[in-house]
């Protein structure tokens, strides 16, 4: 078992010193999307937190939780930023099992982590710009972009165009996949597109013009991304606090406009299908959100709002800034929270 943080030498800092500065130059910009949500009398689902699900070995913290995502078998997958990203596995009653990838050079600054419908783990790293397949074993089979040199620095955050490029990602933040196994990621920070491959990794297509905006073909950080048994594609456009809605050849379907900026989108299973929106907290915490965020919202996929549960907070069933989120089973939703620096298990009750 190791520290949870590790010393780093002079070269190491030196290596990793350009992707640290470039995150603190986006840390540092504009505060991130907060928007109130124009649904209103929208009823409250009852809900309760399963205190003290989640049980690391002594020693070991979450720090900054970035994604949740179970299996088939019901086994967790937690996405985290500590001393290093780390991506933990717990069984079905929240019990430790191991780690997958440690010390893996993919991995540098974690966002998100999803779970296909073959058990494969696929982890979205923003700072080494990989989304990277693990198969169930966690041994690495895919690994789509690739990872700048350290000498070049990390992809800077712009805030015109980004690179634009078929297999050059700038700080992605999710994937999801169609009923062909076709591979959708949300290319968020940098380029606001969403790109399409094949189940091999051959680039298809993508929609999004490469810039930030708010035109009908544009996104501002697609943030999250999630697909429906028909194969339909959903885009949690933060920025623009919308839900974009996609055939599998990205034609735009409908949008959903009113549950708030969504940070963190999924997709229940099953033979009756549910959208949820987190309209998360921002993770910067300005006192002026706390009254108009951190409740997420259950739906009809065609956009029907059922209802709404949590609060901006830290303390148990409250919400400190959703960026992860698991909702294989509709009426147990798992959370990971940035600044509450955990994984929450909530059990709801009927809308």
């Amino acid at each position: 078992m190791r520290l949870p943080f590790k010393f780093l030498s002079s070269w190491h800092f030196a290596a990793v010193a350009p992707i640290v500065t470039a995150m603190m130059l986006v840390w540092t910009s504009p505060i991130a999307a907060q928007t109130k949500a124009l649904a209103t009398n929208v009823p409250e689902i009852p809900m309760q937190a399963v205190e003290g699900f989640i049980k690391l070995p002594e020693g070991f913290y979450f720090g900054e939780a970035l994604g949740v995502a179970t299996n088939s078998q019901g086994h967790i997958f937690a996405y985290t930023r500590s001393g290093d990203t780390r991506l933990f596995e717990f069984d079905e009653n929240g019990n430790y099992v191991r780690e997958i990838g440690e010390g893996l050079y993919g991995f540098e600054f974690a966002h998100k982590v999803r779970v296909d419908k073959d058990d494969n783990i696929w982890a979205v790293d923003e700072g080494t710009n990989q989304v990277i397949k693990f198969n169930p074993e966690g041994r690495v089979e895919m690994v789509l972009g690739y990872r700048p040199a350290a000498q070049d620095g990390a992809v800077a955050s712009t805030r015109g165009d980004g690179p634009d490029e078929r297999y050059l990602f700038g700080r992605p933040t999710d994937v999801t996949w169609d009923t062909q196994g076709n591979i959708f990621v949300s290319d968020g920070y940098i380029n606001h597109r969403v790109v399409k491959y094949t189940s091999d990794g051959h680039y298809v297509g993508q929609v999004g013009t490469g810039a930030r905006g708010s035109d009908i073909d544009q996104f501002n950080t697609p943030h999250t991304i999630a697909s429906d048994d028909l194969g339909n594609i959903y885009v949690g456009d933060r920025g623009n606090a919308r839900v974009k809605v996609f055939n599998s050849d990205l034609d735009l379907l409908t949008m959903y406009e009113n549950v708030g900026s969504p940070w963190e989108i999924c997709i229940s299973e099953g033979a009756h299908q549910y959208l949820f929106v987190s309209n998360s907290n921002p993770d910067s915490n300005p006192a002026a959100s706390w009254d108009i965020t951190g409740e997420v919202y259950k739906m009809e996929l065609d956009g029907t709002i059922l209802g709404k549960f949590g609060e901006a907070g830290k303390g148990a069933g409250q919400f400190q800034t959703i960026h992860g989120m698991d909702c294989r089973n509709p009426n147990e939703i798992l959370v990971a929270e940035i600044a509450a620096w955990r994984v929450q298990k909530i059990l709801l009750g009927s809308e």
